[in-house]
């Protein structure tokens, strides 16, 4: 439970919804728990420019930029619900920027990291692999793409993953996205992105828990 617990950053990300509408502070609460946060936050540079794709409210965006104060992170989404919501948070934090884009777009870089987490499932294989080259090739020499998603296996963490997610997307409303889940393999994610010139590094953060947490760290080589 240590590495769930909120540290200082992650009490502070949450801080900045408390006055938001019960049902969002629920869920980003929710969001915090069940999500491997502090350990893909790790992962990003101390400094530079940092970009979420599919950021939601915002709240590992907040967390990453309140974590580490040289980055200036930009959180983008389609929902422009959730953005708004979120805005209200992020102009607390003058490190961070959230807004809104269109479908597929990835915002021009270079990004000293690309991050996105649990937003690929919602699109179909071909769209999924075409997000992916278009945030890989946005990365700045020496930076890196992470990208957090659920793996294809054990069998029981599978499927409660894809009960919970029906219940965020088809019944509740919570999440924008279709009405089937594209689950790939990270094997084959990681796959498509060493075709994109990446060194892809693939580890499974799910010891004791109950979803199929996997993370890839894609990084293109130094200038």
């Amino acid at each position: 439970m240590t590495g769930r617990r909120p540290d200082a950053a992650g009490r502070r990300a949450l801080a900045l919804y408390r006055d938001a509408p019960w049902q969002e502070r629920a869920h980003v609460h929710v969001r915090w728990w069940s999500a491997p946060f502090r350990r893909l936050v790790t992962l990003l540079p101390e400094a530079g420019p940092v970009l979420e794709i599919g950021c939601g409210h915002g709240l590992f965006s907040a967390y990453a930029a309140l974590s580490g104060e040289r980055r200036h992170v930009v959180g983008v989404d389609i929902d422009a619900d959730k953005i708004a919501a979120g805005a209200v948070a992020a102009a607390r934090v003058p490190n961070l920027e959230l807004t809104v884009a269109p479908d597929g777009a990835v915002p021009a870089g270079p990004w000293a990291a690309v991050v996105v987490v649990d937003v690929l499932y919602l699109l179909p294989a071909d769209a999924q692999r075409a997000l992916l080259a278009a945030a890989a090739a946005q990365v700045a020499p020496g930076g890196r793409l992470v990208v957090k998603e659920m793996g294809a296996s054990p069998a029981w963490k599978v499927r409660w993953n894809r009960w919970q997610e029906t219940l965020s997307v088809r019944v509740l409303r919570i999440t924008e996205g279709s009405a089937t889940f594209t689950f790939v393999d990270p094997s084959v994610m990681a796959g498509w992105l060493r075709e994109d010139g990446l060194t892809v590094t693939a580890t499974r953060l799910d010891a004791g828990r109950v979803h199929p947490h996997h993370v890839l760290v894609a990084e293109r080589a130094p200038a």
